[in-house]
C-alpha cells in the first residue's frame, strides 16, 4: 500500500465509489422511467468499473510483479468500457429520437413552427 499517497489513495478510492453510484442512478432512472435502454447504460458501465478495481488491487498490493497481469486487464477493460458506453449512448440516443426525426420524409404536424396553408 505504500505505492501511493494517501491522497491519491482517496481519489481512487472515491472515484471507484462515485462509479458505483453512477451505475445505481442509472439504474434506478431507468426503472422510473421504465426505459430498459438506461439500464444498458448501466451494463456498459461495468467495464470501466473493473478496470477501476484492477488498477486499485495492482497498487494496493504496491505493484507487485506477480500481478503485473492486471494492468493488461486494465487497460482492456478501458478500452472495452469506453466502447460499450459509446454504443449504450448511441442506443439511447436513437431510442428517444422525435418519431418526426426517424423519417426524414414525414412531417411533424403537431409542431408549433410548422406554418399551415
Amino acid at each position: 500500500m505504500h505505492a501511493l499517497s494517501i491522497p491519491t489513495w482517496i481519489i481512487h478510492v472515491s472515484s471507484v465509489i462515485e462509479w458505483i453510484a453512477a451505475i445505481w442512478v442509472i439504474w434506478t432512472y431507468g426503472e422510473i422511467t421504465g426505459n430498459r435502454y438506461w439500464w444498458g447504460l448501466s451494463f456498459a458501465m461495468l467495464p470501466a468499473l473493473i478496470s477501476a478495481m484492477c488498477a486499485c488491487t495492482w497498487h494496493f498490493f504496491d505493484n507487485v510483479d506477480s500481478l503485473r497481469w492486471l494492468v493488461t486487464v486494465q487497460a482492456s477493460m478501458t478500452v472495452v468500457g469506453n466502447c460499450t458506453v459509446c454504443v449504450a449512448a448511441w442506443w439511447i440516443w436513437r431510442c428517444t429520437r422525435h418519431p418526426a426525426d426517424k423519417d426524414p420524409n414525414k412531417i411533424d404536424k403537431s409542431d408549433p413552427n410548422l406554418e399551415q396553408p
